[in-house]
């Protein structure tokens, strides 16, 4: 039988608490965006930039793609793992 002495106030069992840094439940973005998309995003911006020389163009698509990835972020930070969730899983899920 458990005591009434080792239920804290809140509902909690003592001895069952562990500190949680904040770090470990937020997601990881890299100026506001998944960090895996930006760094695609930045690879391919910079492919076009220096390795076609098409600088304007390289610019735009990173300015564009990084956006969007905000954007998305802003309302799901976890919208990349469920896009490819989504999308390996589309069979499964028709009507």
């Amino acid at each position: 039988m458990v005591g009434a002495g080792s239920i804290a106030a809140a509902g909690q069992v003592e001895g069952f608490e562990v500190p949680l840094h904040r770090a470990l439940t937020e997601p990881i973005l890299l100026g506001g965006a998944p960090r895996g998309i930006a760094i695609l995003n930045g690879t391919l911006a910079a492919a076009m930039g220096l390795g076609l020389q098409q600088w304007i163009a390289g610019l735009l698509l990173w300015l564009a793609g990084h956006s969007i990835a905000v954007f998305a972020a802003k309302r799901d930070p976890d919208f990349a793992t469920v896009l490819a969730r989504h999308l390996r899983q589309k069979a499964c899920l028709s009507c």
